[in-house]
């Protein structure tokens, strides 16, 4: 993306001495639901993200210009210093995570802009914490780890935002490695890189443009019945901690004790974990095929075993199908967002045509399209 935008209006606003700190979205390949099961997840950053220039101003006050919503604010360190501006408490929850963790960022002058698509799933939010906690830990000279800075943005979101969110987006963010996806466990935080180049392939997002209002009760009523499964497996065999742990062998021993939609949910993760586990083998084998495979067996787990789907998101994966992709899922929570795409470059122009022409006649809108590159994480760029 071009910075000159926002480094124009730094000028404007705070004078000529400035740095350039960017952060990516993130796409999540396959590992869906898994991170409250402590299973794994397999994000890779984007080469879409947020930008930001930044300086110390000399005073305990930060002043934040957002380009995207055309706002400034100004506001203190103090935890009764939280501006109003929803934008900006991204920014506020940044600084006071620190100042709890013992850090002591100081004042700053700080201009941003995004071009990580809204409400499509790929993580803008991780991507804001992600730049802010970056730049003030290099220019305040505060040595947080990296680990840390992911959790200073996931503490963001907890305390200040109102959202319960899991570690994948803002670990993608800070640890983001261009060519490479992630393979995280997310309940010990150990992690793998994988070489991910798809030569002949493209990654493509169709974003369904819907977001069904299930989404909340929902997510908590699947965590509820895997939670229940647990803890029969548990009962059994007591080194079972996160139902990741346990085996299809297992989960049948308590098939009788829990409901079906229990026992289906629960099949759903345990299956997903094997998955992950395959593209990886497949990843370092260059074996995209396996992977696509996968990919569709997890879309079918979340629309039929963990039933998080909807009929947008299975028409795609219909038309994906159809026309030959390699591999299909929806990504994300579910509901609406996005489908995943893996799909051979001699096949992408007729694959996004039909899908755009298909998508419109039966639910009267096309679909929104987004190419994805595989990129590197937080870091400075001038």
């Amino acid at each position: 993306m071009d910075t000159r935008i926002i480094e124009e209006k730094f000028k404007s606003l705070f004078g000529d001495n400035y740095m350039v700190y960017t952060s990516p979205g993130r796409v999540n390949l396959i590992g869906e639901h898994t991170d409250y099961n402590g299973g794994f997840v397999f994000p890779g950053a984007i080469d879409k993200g947020i930008y930001a220039a930044i300086n110390p101003n000399g005073t305990n006050k930060v002043r934040a210009y957002s380009v995207d919503y055309e706002g400034q604010v100004e506001f203190g360190m103090n935890e009764e210093d939280a501006p109003q501006e929803s934008w900006a408490r991204y920014i506020f929850g940044v600084c006071r995570e620190m100042k709890k963790r013992g850090f002591e960022p100081k004042g700053f002058d700080t201009v941003f802009v995004g071009d990580v698509p809204l409400g499509a799933g790929m993580s803008s939010s991780a991507a804001l914490e992600s730049t802010l906690a970056n730049a003030l830990n290099d220019i305040f000279n505060l040595n947080i780890d990296r680990f840390e800075l992911a959790r200073i943005g996931q503490s963001t979101e907890h305390n200040y935002c109102g959202v319960k969110c899991g570690i994948m987006d803002q670990f993608a963010s800070v640890f983001g490695k261009k060519g490479h996806l992630m393979r995280l466990n997310c309940a010990t935080m150990e992690f793998e890189y994988f070489p991910f180049n798809p030569e002949g392939y493209k990654v493509v997002l169709l974003d369904t443009v819907v977001k069904h209002e299930l989404a909340s009760s929902a997510y908590n009523k699947r965590r509820e019945s895997c939670e229940n499964a647990c803890a029969h497996i548990k009962a059994r065999h007591p080194e079972v901690n996160y139902l990741s742990d346990a085996t299809m062998a297992m989960l049948d021993e308590v098939k009788a004790e829990i409901s079906e939609e229990d026992y289906k949910r629960a099949v759903y993760v345990i299956g997903e974990k094997q998955r992950v586990l395959d593209v990886c083998d497949a990843l370092e084998k260059g074996d995209y095929e396996t992977v696509g495979d996968r990919m569709f067996g997890t879309h079918y787990g979340m629309s039929k075993e963990y039933e998080v789907s909807c009929e947008e998101l299975d028409f795609l994966n219909d038309v994906a199908k159809k026309c030959g992709v390699t591999g299909s899922r929806v990504m994300g929570g579910g509901f609406g967002g996005c489908t995943i795409n893996l799909v051979k470059e001699e096949l992408y122009d007729d694959f996004i045509a039909t899908a755009k022409k298909e998508y419109l006649a039966k639910f009267n809108r096309e679909p929104k399209v987004y190419d994805v590159v595989i990129s590197d994480g937080a870091r400075r760029i001038k």
